[in-house]
């Protein structure tokens, strides 16, 4: 039965009229009706999104599907912001400040021994001048100026303070094509964006950009005075976190209309602080700048006194002065200038200044602005404070001292 059933069906696969011929022919007329059909209609069903398009690459590289109609075109992405206005105003008045030495005193050669940054804030037909830091110019022999186009230009220095870390350079007013603005840095809050403009480490127009992360922040300063002693002062300063590095000294801090708020002038550099600069605010610093530039120095009123303000101290500490619960507002001497106009007096460490001659002291820029700019060298003055809460009156005689 196996066999004959295998046979039969042979048989008659070989047998039947058409055979495999009629299948062949069938299948062929199939495919290429479905060839013409695809033809035909592949167009209409990609139009209508039934299936994928595709299109020949010319280059014989591999073909790529498109889920419908491309097109290219440029695009132009706008940058500007306040911030690189901002740049772009300010940027070509910050110079570089190159201090020189002598290599020894038997050659004219000189060195360049470091370099920081600086501003040039004023421009008549012969002369433009250059706001820096007292301490890029330290001991040089020579200050050059360098432009950004790299051109270099002998610098005269006519003034510097150390008490307030500023100097001030003369240069030739014929390179000059920028002056910087100051703006009011007492008008800044915290939070305001700000970017430094400077040197870091011969990088010359380096921009980096933060915040004012404090306003009126005081810091001790060693100022050297005439007679090259120290003495310990404090100083009132902006708080940012805009990078601040060896060469910026000198520079701009600069608010978003292109403003010179603030002259870069330190940073905490230490391994475990990051975001901690400081810059020396700019309605302290033209004043002083206007000094040096038509004297060449300043000779200030001198109490011979290092203080704190009475608020930035724990309110332990003031409990340990005994300083009376109605005094909210006042000045700690931490430290008496040995054979100054105070010890002569006999004001001491731990007394709280509340008033010199009857003008009220609430912070220290109270202090400075009436000391410097209200008060004479010579003049008597009578200073009220209170030590471990008894109130006394100090008649003190103004002393004079020029931080150089």
């Amino acid at each position: 039965m196996g066999y004959y059933d295998d046979h039969y069906k042979s048989e008659s696969r070989q047998n039947r009229p058409g055979g495999r011929r009629g299948w062949f022919l069938s299948g062929l007329i199939g495919a290429i009706v479905g060839v013409i059909a695809m033809v035909f209609f592949m167009p209409f069903l990609a139009e209508k999104g039934l299936m994928p398009s595709y299109s020949n690459n010319t280059s014989g590289g591999d073909q790529v599907e498109s889920t419908g109609p491309t097109s290219t075109k440029n695009v132009n992405v706008n940058v500007t912001s306040g911030v690189t206005k901002a740049v772009e105003k300010v940027s070509p008045a910050v110079v570089g400040v190159i201090n020189l030495k002598q290599a020894n005193f038997f050659t004219e050669k000189y060195s360049e021994s470091g370099i920081g940054s600086g501003i040039v804030y004023q421009k008549n037909d012969q002369y433009a001048y250059v706001v820096t830091n007292n301490h890029v110019i330290e001991g040089a022999n020579k200050v050059e100026v360098r432009f950004d186009n790299n051109k270099k230009v002998k610098a005269k220095i006519l003034g510097r303070d150390s008490l307030y870390d500023l100097a001030v350079l003369r240069i030739p007013s014929d390179s000059v094509k920028k002056v910087a603005d100051f703006g009011n840095s007492d008008d800044l809050k915290r939070g305001e964006p700000v970017v430094a403009i400077g040197n870091p480490l011969g990088f010359s127009g380096s921009v980096t950009q933060g915040i004012v992360s404090s306003v009126g922040r005081t810091i001790p300063r060693n100022a050297q005075t005439g007679n090259k002693s120290q003495v310990t002062w404090t100083t009132e300063v902006i708080q940012t976190d805009a990078a601040i590095n060896p060469g910026n000294s000198g520079g701009a801090l600069v608010n978003l209309q292109g403003q010179v708020v603030g002259i870069n002038s330190l940073k905490i550099a230490q391994e475990a602080v990051e975001g901690i600069g400081f810059a020396i605010p700019s309605e302290v610093v033209e004043p002083v700048i206007k000094e040096l530039k038509n004297k060449g120095k300043i000779k200030r009123p001198h109490l011979g006194i290092s203080i704190v303000e009475l608020g930035q101290v724990p309110a332990s500490s003031a409990e340990e002065l005994q300083v009376p619960d109605n005094v909210e507002n006042g000045l700690i001497v931490k430290e008496v200038e040995n054979g100054g106009p105070a010890a002569k007096a006999g004001i001491q460490p731990g007394d709280v200044v509340v008033s010199v001659d009857g003008h009220k002291i609430s912070t220290y820029r109270d202090f400075t602005t009436y000391l410097f700019n209200k008060l004479e060298i010579g003049q008597t003055v009578n200073v009220k404070l209170y030590r471990m809460g008894e109130e006394k009156n100090i008649k003190v005689d103004l002393g004079g001292k020029v931080f150089s």
